[in-house]
């Protein structure tokens, strides 16, 4: 199984936003996102280090696997 990277709320947002995810709103300390076509919303901590457990639910909750995350993640 491929690790997890620790990384911060703000590059977890701009990872998604590359796969398609949108801002909707900020509430708080979580940053919401949404895609079109799909009924989930992800929920996102704005903190210096994201939890690798609640990095992996979001990645799980996007229908995304850690490999496809981590490829994107060394796209930009």
């Amino acid at each position: 199984m491929p690790p997890i990277p620790i990384m911060s709320g703000r590059n977890v947002v701009r990872v998604f936003e590359n796969l398609g995810w949108e801002v909707a709103r900020r509430k708080g300390s979580h940053i919401i996102m949404v895609k079109e076509g799909i009924n989930v919303t992800l929920s996102i901590p704005n903190h210096k280090e994201v939890a690798r457990g609640t990095l992996r639910s979001l990645i799980r909750s996007a229908g995304l696997t850690v490999v496809e995350f981590n490829n994107t993640l060394r796209k930009e």
